[in-house]
């Protein structure tokens, strides 16, 4: 059996390069030469497996996307520009005026801020529930419910809800469940055998091996039936269980434009070598740091799921590999002693992102969520 890191570091393998190179090459190109008009024309009809313009597809991204593919059970991949990028495509090929999705207002500020002030106004109405409570997202639930969509764990919340919950829901409401694992990632959350039928990711953040490029992936785990969503049900007929992900390659990803540059998938695609190590210690880590936190006579409160005090200890723990993530939150008594502790600290550096490789820290209601009120 072909272990995580292994699959991570060869990718599907379907492949030599001409030359020998043991590194994907990278193909830092915006176009491709076509031999003939008609080969031209194939090509642009998906008649024909060829590039021919790098914001539809490039040899270096699909080198990244096989890669992860190859992680994800050979799961459909597209790669985008970010992982905001991967949210916004999906809900467009899914989504519309007149429709809604179920969600809750425990998110990353940004995708709270995308739903709410850039989608909402657009006519896509937002139903926002506890995650926590399957009957909760169950009533939530109606015709129009295109998608329910959830963090694998919230950030910075780090709320953990029933995975397998939450799905068994969705299959009996026939709406697929949308996943964003970024916090996670494939190598702790099997986001496909828990149910999922999208995963999204920002592969900015573990994936690109210590912050070094931007972007994104959508992952289709063909977990469900796309004749059942009204955008995707004509298209079913045609593409059977690849609607979504044509959907996404022939209009949506094509005239978005959010393509991931081959520059940084071709970062990416390392990163990937080093993924699982990097988890591993970035998980004992924060787990150390946790602890120390917890029993610091200064610190009113520290939320980290391998902590006993956290609200869901054993379900992370079954949920996630036995592994708890790359986060910790805790709290002072006040903005300003936050921000004291802040300034004041020396290796740890002031700055937002996950798995940069260098511990960062950031005050995320005067940041991440400045948009938002206190409540």
């Amino acid at each position: 059996m072909t272990t995580f890191s292994t699959t991570a570091v060869h990718g599907a393998v379907v492949g030599r390069d001409i030359h020998g190179s043991l590194r994907g090459p990278l193909y830092d190109s915006v176009s491709f030469a076509h031999p003939d008009a008609r080969s031209m024309e194939l090509t642009f009809a998906g008649k024909k497996p060829a590039h021919a313009y790098t914001r539809i597809t490039n040899p270096t991204v699909s080198d990244f996307e096989q890669h992860i593919s190859a992680m994800c059970h050979g799961a459909p991949v597209i790669a985008v520009s970010s992982g905001m990028a991967a949210i916004s495509n999906t809900i467009l090929a899914l989504g519309g005026a007149g429709t809604n999705i179920v969600t809750s207002r425990k998110l990353f500020g940004n995708t709270l801020s995308l739903f709410e002030k850039t989608l909402h106004p657009w006519g896509l109405e937002i139903r926002c529930v506890d995650m926590n409570n399957p009957e909760e997202v169950a009533t939530a639930i109606n015709a129009g419910t295109r998608m329910v969509f959830f963090e694998s764990m919230t950030n910075p919340g780090l709320e953990v809800a029933d995975a397998t919950a939450l799905s068994l829901v969705c299959r009996r409401k026939k709406v697929p469940l949308v996943v964003d694992n970024t916090v996670m990632t494939p190598y702790l959350f099997d986001a496909g055998r828990a149910g999922a039928a999208i995963e999204v990711i920002s592969s900015t953040k573990y994936i690109s091996g210590g912050g070094t490029s931007v972007g994104g992936v959508i992952i289709d785990h063909r977990n469900f039936d796309w004749s059942q969503s009204p955008r995707l049900a004509a298209r079913t007929k045609k593409y059977g269980p690849m609607a979504f992900i044509s959907k996404l390659r022939q209009e949506v990803y094509r005239n978005i434009g959010a393509c991931l540059a081959p520059h940084n998938a071709w970062l990416q695609t390392l990163g990937l070598e080093t993924l699982d190590m990097r988890i591993d210690k970035s998980t004992a880590n924060a787990l150390a740091v946790a602890r120390f936190l917890d029993n610091h006579p200064r610190v009113r409160r520290t939320d980290y799921p391998g902590l006993e005090s956290s609200p869901h200890p054993l379900r992370a723990k079954a949920q996630f590999n036995g592994r708890f993530g790359g986060i910790l939150t805790f709290d002072l008594a006040d903005r300003d002693q936050c921000f004291r502790l802040i300034d004041a600290l020396e290796l740890i550096r002031r700055a937002t992102n996950i798995n940069d490789n260098k511990t960062l820290i950031i005050h995320p209601a005067s940041t991440i969520f400045n948009e938002y009120s206190g409540e």
